[in-house]
């Protein structure tokens, strides 16, 4: 079975093989099949845009697609960034410019008012015409500065409690275990499994 993953961030990527692998043998970026397909994500939530992707991609490729829209909610921003996470600062994918903001809104914030989450919506549009959402969360707080090399987008700045660590601290596997898109993706997998 093929599996296109509609995105060609290596981190994504990374993830969805380690924890859909077993059930798709062969998974593919667009780039791989040199497919340069830029959806509109127009969507008001994790979900809608993620739909739009899967579809999209399912479509231009004949094959099963994955696609994920995440981001983080911030409480003391009224849960922004939201959907805008990767364009928080205005060009889509630049983290730094991203942390630099949210370091920059939340100036003056206390730790117990600096609670915020992952969230993530994975939807997979399957060639059968069937669809699997899944939604997850991991819950955490905003540091008052990056620390750790690791992971991408906000996790230098994302502290995981229970580790006590960024997530851009932590290794893959832990990461995995615990992160919004591992939770989604382990969610995904147990309905993938329920159809076998």
């Amino acid at each position: 079975m093929k599996l296109l993953i509609a995105s060609n961030n290596a981190g994504k990527v990374r993830e969805i093989k380690a924890i859909l692998g077993p059930f798709y043998p062969e998974i593919y970026t667009p780039r791989d099949i040199g497919l340069d397909l830029d959806v509109v994500e127009d969507g008001q939530t994790f979900e809608d845009n993620a739909r739009l992707k899967a579809r999209a991609f399912a479509q231009a490729s004949g094959m099963d697609a994955l696609a994920d829209d995440s981001g983080l909610c911030v409480d003391a921003l009224n849960g922004a960034p939201g959907v805008y996470s990767a364009r928080f600062a205005g060009e889509h994918g630049d983290d730094s410019a991203n942390n630099a903001l949210l370091l920059e809104k939340l100036k003056g914030v206390p730790d117990a008012e600096r609670t915020a989450r992952f969230v993530s919506c994975v939807v997979l549009c399957m060639q059968n015409g069937d669809e699997l959402v899944a939604q997850a969360a991991s819950e955490g707080r905003i540091l008052h500065q990056a620390v750790g090399q690791g992971g991408f987008g906000y996790d230098p700045l994302f502290f995981d409690e229970h580790y006590q660590k960024s997530y851009a601290q932590l290794t893959e596997e832990q990461k995995n275990a615990i992160s919004h898109r591992g939770k989604a993706l382990a969610l995904l997998q147990s309905k993938l499994e329920d159809r076998v």
